[in-house]
This record gives structure tokens, sequence and C-alpha cells, in this order.
């Protein structure tokens, strides 16, 4: 049984603002596990963008996708998928707006479309983009990532009891099922991984987050993070670029 698990987002809180690792992050991830602690990455990316971090770190459990797609011991626990027709719809919505679509699921992704800021924000991740606009006729899709600065109330409202939209970086907007969040995935992990009445703690910076914040018994923020995100903090601690992992852990007795 663990004494604790503990849950990282990653851009901007786990990952140095060049997506790399810092060494000590490395070694704080390990402490917990020579501890009894289970970390989890619990992050709106997909499985295949982050597995070099699970590899890295020693990590095997997931909630990927905003909680579409959760994995823990290695092995597939949970997954939401999109339906084609709402998707087929969502891709027209987002046409007549001017707006770029992105498809994922956990092993690959396409776009409908390349602009500056699909390439400015696949160059970030690391990432090369792929045009195909039949993919997701083709493929099974958890999340889908629409390019755009400023319309999540026009896309919110749209879409209403169908799909979840929230803003993750400044370029657009992450895209789930109805309900779908971290919050759901983690209770998926939990649930069905046999993990409850374990205390849980949450790193995090982002307004997507805050789901996260929500279930988890300590809510940590970074030094970084977004005002809002601060304020619903239990804890800030300091930035991703500052050794604000490790910083978070120790105020918690969680390592040394």
């Amino acid at each position: 049984m663990y004494k604790a698990i503990v849950f990282f987002d990653l851009d901007g809180t786990l990952l140095l603002n060049d997506k790399s690792l810092a060494a000590d992050t490395i070694r704080a991830v390990q402490e917990l596990r020579q501890n009894d602690i289970l970390p989890v990455i619990a992050t709106g990316r997909n499985l295949f963008e982050v597995q070099y971090v699970l590899d890295a770190c020693g990590i095997d459990a997931i909630v990927s996708a905003n909680g579409s797609y959760v994995q823990y011991a290695g092995q597939m626990l949970h997954a939401e998928y999109i339906p084609q027709k709402l998707m087929t719809r969502f891709n027209t919505f987002a046409k007549h707006q001017g707006d770029r679509v992105g498809w994922f699921n956990s092993q690959a992704f396409a776009l409908n479309g390349r602009s500056e800021y699909t390439d400015e924000n696949f160059h970030l991740l690391h990432l090369l983009p792929h045009v195909d606009q039949d993919w997701y006729q083709q493929n099974p899709v958890n999340f889908m990532f629409v390019f755009n600065f400023n319309k999540e109330k026009l896309y919110q409202q749209h879409f209403a009891g169908e799909l979840t939209l929230v803003r993750n970086n400044p370029r657009g907007l992450d895209t789930m099922l109805a309900g779908v969040t971290k919050k759901t995935g983690i209770r998926h992990l939990l649930d069905k991984a046999h993990l409850t009445g374990i205390p849980t703690y949450g790193f995090g910076d982002q307004l997507n987050d805050l789901q996260m914040f929500d279930m988890v018994d300590h809510a940590i923020c970074m030094g970084n993070g977004n005002p809002e995100a601060m304020r619903r903090a239990e804890y800030v601690t300091g930035s991703n670029m500052t050794g604000g992992i490790r910083q978070g852990l120790q105020h918690y007795g969680l390592v040394r």
C-alpha cells in the first residue's frame, strides 16, 4: 500500500520551459518511489508526447489528455472517445471561425491544416505537425485541440453539454467530451486501481489544473502559475525553473 499519491502536471510544472526535466526533479520523483509514494503524471498532453518523461522518472501511471486516457502500471485503465459525428460538426464550426483543429489519441495525432500558430505550438512541444484532414475518420480520438486566442465562451456555449473546452496555453483550447477533466481521470485511476483512501497531492500551474486541485487532498501551485490557480491552491511553491517541485514536496515532508 502506498503512503501517498502525488499527481504532477507537466508543462510549467514538472518540466522546465524547454520541456526538459531538471536533474533534481528526476531525483525528487525517484525519492518519492523509494519512500513508497506513487508519482502520477496528470497532463493535458497525450501519452505518446510525454513517454520520455515517464521513462526518465520511472513513472508508469498517467492521467493524460485531461482525463481522457488513464494508465496504471503500464496498462490502460480507462479511455474516452469522441464520436465522429460530433467531431465533424466541431471541425465545420472551427472552419467557419478560421481556426485549425488537431485530433489526438494515446499514440499519434494529426491536424486539419497548418498555420504559424500550429507550427509555433508544436515546435515548442518538439513535435512534427502532420496534416491529414481525414485522420479523425480513420482513428479513435480521445482529445482535440482548437487553435484560437480568445474564443473560449463562443466554443463553450456552442458545444455546451457535448464538449468540455479549457485553455491550456495562449494558442488554443483543450477539447474533451463533456464532463471529462483531470478530476474525472484521477477518480478513474483511484477507483479502478483500488487506491482510494490514500492521501493525495497535486502540482499544477494552469486553469486546466483546477479540477485536479478540487479532487486531491492537497493542491500545490507553482510560483509561475495562473493567478486563479494560485488562489485555489493550498500551497504556492517555487517556479518550475527554480526547484519548485522539490520545495513543494519538502513542504509536505514527502522528500528530504
